[in-house]
Formats: C-alpha cells, structure tokens, sequence
C-alpha cells in the first residue's frame, strides 16, 4: 500500500524534510539569541545613559579597550581642543539617517598629558571630498565635555572597510590605536560621543542618541522559522496521503476497467454463432 515510499521521487523528498527540518529550528534559535542579545544591550544602553556621568579617566586608559559593559556611560572630560590634528571620518549619516557626510574628530588635551577623542557630530559632505571640509571650528581654551563612552570602531564590529590612501586628515574608522601613533602621544582608548554643550547654531550636528526601545523583528522570525519546521512533517504526511488516495483511485479504475474488458470477451465467447444461408 505505501511501497511508493521507496520510489527514488519520494526517498528524495523525505531525506529532503529530514535535513530541513533541523535546519530550520537552528535557524529559529539563532533567531531568538538575536532577540535576547538585542534585549539586553537595549537593558544596557537605557542604565548606562541613566547612570550619573564619570570622568572619562575613570573608564579608560592608553591602549585600554573600552569594556563592552562601560559602552554609552556618561562621561565628562575637561581640557583643550588641538584643532590642529582634527580628522574627519568620512561616510557617516546625519540624524535623518538619510544624509551622508562626515563626524568631526578633535583631540582634547587633558590636564593630566593624557589626550581623548571627542566626536564633536556631524557635518555634511563637501562637493569635493579630495578636500578637507569646512569644519566648524572648536571652543577655544579649557572646556568640559559631557557624552557618551564608545569603544574604538573595526571594520569587523562596523562592517566599514578600512580604505587606505585616504586625503590628508580624512579617516574611515575612529581609532584611538592609529591617532596614538599619528599623535604620538598617549591617546585614552576609545572616544566620546559628544552630547554637550551643544554650538549655539547646532553645527556639528550632534550625534542623536542610540534607540534602545526597539527590539526589531527576531522574536518573530524565530516563531517563523519554528512553524516552517513543524510544517514539514505535516506536509508530507498530506502529501502521503494524497499519493496513496489516487494510486488507489488509479488501481479502482484499471479493475473496473479490466473487469469490464473482461465481461466483454466473455458475453463475446458464449455468443451463438450466426446462421447459415
């Protein structure tokens, strides 16, 4: 009744659900780690900007990495910007999310010899990017910064290339590591995402805070992938059922038609035969 199973059509499709059926719940799993990693570096994000800043020497150090715990904690640094060594870092977004340009990066020299990043925000793409943009100019003298802690960007963590050759003073990637030798001098690791104080006509555009309210759709491509999964044994087993239905319904009307064929050849037989002249 069910010999069609071992049909080369159908030990295909069987081995077939069997390797998809694991593949998908792995996929919802991954999926659902998505989700709990997203929730709780949402969790992360919203008590480190409540938290009460700190001094940015509290954090960090010179070739320190930024503990991924101490990412977006408030943070104060006092001293003097060197306009002189300011880089721009190029193909970043405005707040629209829509506009390219470039985040303003200036050194500022601690009280202690020690020097930190400050991303001052974001300015708008010249006609010419072989040039080095208008920037708007930094606060002259001792200043204090408030913002974010953030830890030196890679190309892995960003999926930003590391293009060589860039003009003079233009960077793709903010890194304490290569400013330290550009500098050539002790560089904190990591940078400030500037939030105050704010220029009095918005430029640089400060850079807007992360969403941390957003847990995007994981949760239910997890669910998806799971009903996919159990989707596949219930679709063959309709399928099964179907092949079984008409291959019985096929087997049916060859007998009826044979049986036919065969009342036929036998009223042929008892038939008398005609009469002669």
């Amino acid at each position: 009744m069910y010999r069609f199973l071992l049909s080369r059509q159908w030990v295909i499709l069987t081995l077939v659900g069997l390797v998809l059926i694991p593949v998908m719940i792995k996929l919802g799993y991954w999926q659902l780690h998505r989700h709990e990693h997203k929730v709780a570096q949402n969790q992360l994000i919203a008590a480190n900007l409540a938290a009460l800043p700190v001094p940015v020497t509290d954090l960090t150090a010179p070739g320190r990495a930024l503990p991924h715990d101490d990412m977006w904690r408030r943070v104060t640094a006092t001293g003097t910007y060197d306009t002189a060594h300011e880089v721009v870092v190029r193909r970043r977004t405005a707040a629209d999310e829509q506009s390219i340009g470039s985040y303003v990066l200036t050194p500022l020299l601690l009280g202690n010899g020690e020097t930190v990043l400050i991303n001052r925000g974001w300015i708008p793409a010249g006609n010419d990017l072989t040039k080095y943009p208008d920037v708007p100019p930094a606060p002259r003298g001792t200043v204090t910064v408030t913002g974010r802690m953030m830890a030196d960007e890679t190309s892995a963590e960003s999926g930003i290339k590391n293009t060589k050759g860039l003009p003079d003073r233009q960077v793709m990637l903010i890194s304490s590591a290569e400013q330290a030798k550009r500098l050539a001098r002790p560089v904190l690791g990591g940078y400030i995402e500037q939030t105050g104080p704010e220029a009095a006509d918005g430029k640089p555009e400060l850079v807007p805070a992360p969403d941390h309210d957003s847990i995007g759709p994981h949760m239910a491509y997890a669910i998806q992938w799971w009903l996919f999964a159990a989707a596949v044994p219930v679709g063959w087993f309709i399928l099964v059922r179907r092949e079984r239905r008409d291959r019985a319904a096929a087997a049916a009307e060859e007998a009826a038609a044979d049986g036919t064929d065969a009342a036929e050849q036998a009223a042929e037989a008892v038939a008398p035969a005609p009469a002669g002249p």
